[in-house]
């Protein structure tokens, strides 16, 4: 009898970035460690927005069990004044 191994679910995450200007940037992901040092270090692979705001910090995440719900909480995120930011960034 062949052993079939399951492939490992990749799950996705939501995750806000501070910028060297202290502003904030949202975004998705199923590797946050990679993504942010992509944002850090490969001007090919960052976001134009975080290149020229380096260095940026992770200062929230939150896991989603996939790609649709992360762009859902994405778009939630982005909608809300920095002040709602904040706060739910203090909060965790």
């Amino acid at each position: 009898m062949q052993t079939i191994e399951a492939e490992p679910h990749h799950h996705w995450a939501v995750y806000i970035l501070r910028c060297s200007d202290n502003t904030l940037y949202t975004g998705i992901t199923t590797d946050l460690v990679r993504r942010v040092d992509e944002h850090n270090g490969d001007d090919k692979l960052a976001a134009r927005y975080t290149r020229c705001r380096r260095p940026v910090e992770l200062v929230y995440s939150e896991r989603c069990d996939d790609r649709s719900l992360a762009s859902q909480r994405e778009y939630v995120i982005k909608q809300m004044k920095r002040a709602e930011k904040e706060a739910l960034i203090a909060c965790c």
